[in-house]
């Protein structure tokens, strides 16, 4: 076990962040709808997405919850078989989610926050490096 530790540590850590990034955000919508939902049609009232706000996040919801369990699967798949091939496949659904998020964000003319949100897609992206 120490052994895949040792020979994956790079991919696990990256999986475990973005795991923890977006099953939090996931729970977030879940457990706050309403809440999440006044706050985003708030944030987009000027941009051409303010008519579907609830669509929109219904989607990044399942995005993000399906990116977090595959990433989850995947950990154990690596940790298990030595396989990253789940984990791949949910790292690309978290950078499918991430340029969602950028858009919207470009839309709402939030510079800043579309800025975070490369860092985010980066560290994505070199995750997926290292599983090819």
């Amino acid at each position: 076990m120490m052994s895949i530790f040792n020979n994956h540590s790079a991919e696990i850590l990256v999986l475990l962040f973005l795991i923890i990034t977006f099953l939090q955000s996931g729970i977030d919508k879940l457990t706050d709808w309403k809440g999440n939902v006044g706050f985003i049609t708030g944030h987009f009232k000027n941009s051409p997405l303010k008519n579907m706000v609830p669509l929109l996040l219904m989607t990044l919801l399942i995005f993000e919850i399906g990116a977090s369990i595959l990433m989850l699967i995947g950990g154990y798949y690596i940790f298990a078989e030595g396989d990253g091939t789940v984990a791949k496949v949910g790292l690309e659904f978290a950078a499918i989610t991430l340029i969602m998020l950028l858009i919207g964000q470009r839309l709402a003319k939030d510079y800043a926050g579309a800025m975070t949100i490369a860092i985010y897609f980066i560290l994505t992206i070199f995750g997926l490096y290292l599983l090819n």
